[in-house]
């Protein structure tokens, strides 16, 4: 089938334009631009909405297998699309973990079963996640494997880190760290200050996250391994990511929506929808962060999706479970960014499309002749109040929970094929 989307706002992070114009679409990939509509193609009028890369979205974790009741690879992919994302970049923080090809084939058998969208997977750096031996990073390559985390499992020996980032480098495998010094960080709930302090509750400083980063940078420098810090959300991390990447080390760098949206005091009265690994920064700390994401210092903007069922959020703030669902407001979330003035569209979508699609070696997050038809029509200004329930996520656990939002997905496209949208939207 070949489409045509006409009367159309095209968002290109590639070059970062923000124009009017049309695509055509044929046979799963872009075939042109501002072209005429070829004979029989089907018209899509966009009514002047913006249509831009789909959302490439890293380090959502789903509950397949061991947690299915948490989410699924069916309701994580019609989370996505109705989300704006068409590739999703899966954690292996699963149970059992992604720690052998065995589990990798089954997951992306299952992926490819159950969701509308693409879903890619990393795998576990160490056999169980438990910082002792690494896996077998060459036949996980081999089985699909995209990149290698432990996720908020932070390896504490180095030496056996350096063995690990030794190989990947040998093999050209991207390895993804948590910059977090794990002794600190141990059992914290908040980050420190007046504000934990008055509140009773267990915290850490932001301090820890450089401290968990300078060892990464350093083990990167001896071993010259290409290296993705999942997320930097503290100012005092910036300046040695600064100097990694003046140095000509292969670093690159994300950050979660919730760390550039909000900040330590929307945890208010105990509120757990906001207790996050690592925990909620101050505002000076978001500001911060935000620059850093428009600089392009930052490289990467994701949801870091994490559900968690209500027996595991319905507790004690301290004993509470980490993590919120954002796979459906990633979009609306990071359009409080647009509409504060701090970054314009194409800067939005090379964060969290172009960007993300490079570093892992894929085609997509363009609007290139000949990228995978992958695409996101959307309304930027579209106003809703935000109802949990009506997720499309089995966990509901989203601290945007009752606030007023901009931005509304009206249509999603992966390999040309519509997947969100009409009656849906």
């Amino acid at each position: 089938m070949t489409l045509h989307f006409t009367n159309a706002r095209l968002i290109c992070p590639e070059i970062g334009t923000d124009d009017p114009g049309s695509l055509t679409v044929a046979d799963g990939r872009i075939l042109a631009r501002d072209g005429a509509a070829p004979a029989g193609a089907t018209i899509i009028d966009c009514g002047g909405k913006c249509l831009a890369p789909g959302i490439v979205d890293w380090g959502v974790k789903i509950g397949e297998p061991g947690e299915r009741h948490r989410e699924s690879f069916r309701s994580a992919g019609l989370a996505a699309a109705a989300g704006g994302v068409t590739t999703i970049i899966a954690r292996p923080d699963t149970t059992p973990p992604i720690d052998t090809p065995e589990v990798l084939e089954f997951v992306t058998r299952r992926a490819r079963e159950a969701a509308p969208v693409h879903i890619r997977h990393m795998a576990a750096l160490t056999k169980g996640r438990q910082g002792r031996e690494m896996t077998e990073i060459g036949f996980l390559m081999d089985a699909g494997a995209i990149a290698f985390t432990d996720a908020d499992h932070v390896t504490t020996d180095a030496k056996v880190l350096s063995r690990a980032f030794t190989y990947a480098r040998s093999l050209g495998a991207l390895v993804v760290g948590h910059p977090q010094e794990p002794g600190l960080s141990k059992g914290a709930a908040a980050t420190s200050g007046k504000f934990a302090s008055l509140r009773g509750l267990p915290a850490v400083s932001p301090l820890a996250e450089r401290m968990g980063l300078d060892r990464d940078l350093a083990l990167v420098e001896m071993t010259g391994v290409r290296y993705h810090a999942d997320q930097i959300t503290s100012a005092r991390a910036l300046p040695p990511l600064e100097r990694a990447k003046a140095n000509g080390f292969d670093v690159t760098a994300g950050v979660s929506v919730h760390h550039v949206t909000l900040n330590e005091f929307d945890v208010g009265d105990y509120r757990t929808f906001f207790k996050l690994t690592p925990p909620l920064r101050s505002e000076d700390d978001r500001m911060a962060v935000v620059e850093a994401l428009a600089s392009g210092l930052i490289d990467v903007l994701c949801s870091m999706h994490t559900p968690a069922d209500e027996e595991s959020k319905r507790l004690p703030f301290e004993e509470a479970a980490p993590g919120a669902v954002a796979l459906e407001t990633f979009l609306p979330a990071a359009l409080r960014l647009y509409h504060a003035g701090a970054m314009d569209l194409p800067g939005l979508f090379r964060a969290m499309s172009l960007n993300p699609a490079r570093r892992l070696g894929l085609s997509c997050g363009r609007l290139a002749h000949g990228a995978p038809a992958d695409l996101l029509l959307f309304d930027p200004d579209a106003p809703f109040v935000l109802d949990r329930f009506k997720l499309q996520s089995k966990s509901k656990n989203t601290p945007f929970d009752g606030a007023r939002m901009q931005g509304r997905v009206l249509g999603t496209w992966v390999a040309g094929r519509q997947v969100f949208g009409g009656e849906d939207a």
